[in-house]
């Protein structure tokens, strides 16, 4: 990504065109490192002692600082000076007295006009992983399901081959975003997900002129297997009033209904439906993690050290008594706890 951003800025300043230049700076940092990258890594930022692992995260992150202070010079000359003699102070790494007498960067381009370090397929793959990610968080947002909370399972309808190995591919990285069990594909006539067509009378309008109510009509009844193929093909043939027509996807709206136990939210050529339904069980691991979130709070307001180990009392409740026998060694793993135990008064 850091070297696709490099590319594409270095062509929009040579085309003189610093807005698209400092829009690709933008989404990068915004959306790709900051509400990405760095939360995806913060158990490897917060890990204990400077492990291999932990230190390619901060060099990482380095890398992507120090390159971008560099590219937006051009834009923003003072704060990318500032950023820049801010990391160099640390590391030392280049003797320039300012980001404007250091090197610009550039990608290494080989023999056939490509860059090695550069890997479409994977970016495309996390772009996805990203979206399907932002979508189910939205839905928990709907429902007003914390992240917290487990939940089951994920179902994608398998419309398109590419898109299910990129999801396959990032599978890992979006339950752990999500906290959510499984994903799985399923076919998209299963009849789970109910969809519906609306029409865009502004364009469509035009296209039809007369025949426009009875094409409306015909496209609200179309059946779901129908509505599968407008999707998959993106245009669908019919007949109306004797004539042969071409419905096009970019000119009707195609529209996820919610289910009992589910909840749907569409992108373009990507629905994804969430299980929203708890059980005992992820109820159970619910307030595991969330036990372990209230005791590591109270750890840093108490002044412990990372490394140091506490004894932990929790109220006698019913559902801690059942927490603790399924999840009791992992919520001591967790908080360095050597003993939890359950007491009438805390």
């Amino acid at each position: 990504e850091l070297n696709t951003l490099v590319l594409n800025v270095g062509k929009s300043f040579e085309n003189y065109e610093p807005t698209p230049a400092g829009r690709l700076i933008q989404t990068f940092v915004v959306d790709k490192l900051s509400n990405w990258y760095i939360r995806l890594n913060k158990k490897r930022f917060w890990g204990c002692g400077m492990t291999d692992d932990k230190l390619s995260a901060y060099q990482t992150l380095y890398t992507c600082l120090d390159t971008l202070s560099r590219l937006i010079a051009p834009v923003a000359p003072f704060y990318s000076d500032r950023l820049f003699l801010d990391l160099n102070s640390v590391t030392k790494r280049d003797k320039a007295e300012s980001v404007h007498l250091a090197d610009y960067p550039k990608v290494e381009i080989d023999e056939n006009g490509n860059c090695p370090y550069i890997d479409p397929e994977l970016e495309m793959a996390m772009n996805v992983a990203m979206q399907v990610t932002s979508m189910v968080l939205s839905l928990r947002k709907k429902v007003k399901i914390p992240v917290i909370q487990a939940l089951q399972k994920i179902s994608i309808p398998a419309t398109d081959n590419e898109m299910r190995q990129r999801i396959e591919q990032m599978a890992s990285v979006i339950l752990s975003e999500t906290n959510v069990k499984e994903i799985e594909f399923m076919d998209s006539n299963a009849g789970v997900l109910v969809k519906k067509v609306k029409c865009n009378f502004r364009t469509m309008g035009k296209k039809f002129g007369k025949l426009m109510k009875s094409v409306n009509n015909a496209v609200m009844a179309l059946s779901q297997e129908e509505i599968s193929r407008l999707e998959k093909d993106g245009t669908l043939p019919l007949v109306v009033e004797s004539q042969d027509i071409t419905i096009e996807a970019a000119d009707v709206e195609i529209i996820s209904e919610d289910i009992p136990g589910w909840t749907i939210a569409q992108e373009g050529k990507l629905t994804v439906a969430l299980d929203i339904e708890i059980t005992p069980e992820l109820k159970a691991e619910g307030l595991a993690r969330l036990v372990i979130k209230r005791i590591q709070a109270l750890r840093k307001t108490s002044g412990f050290e990372i490394t140091d180990r506490v004894n932990v009392v929790l109220e006698k409740k019913p559902e801690f008594e059942k927490v603790l026998t399924s999840f009791g060694e992992h919520i001591a793993s967790q908080v360095l706890a050597n003993s939890i135990t359950l007491a009438d008064d805390v």
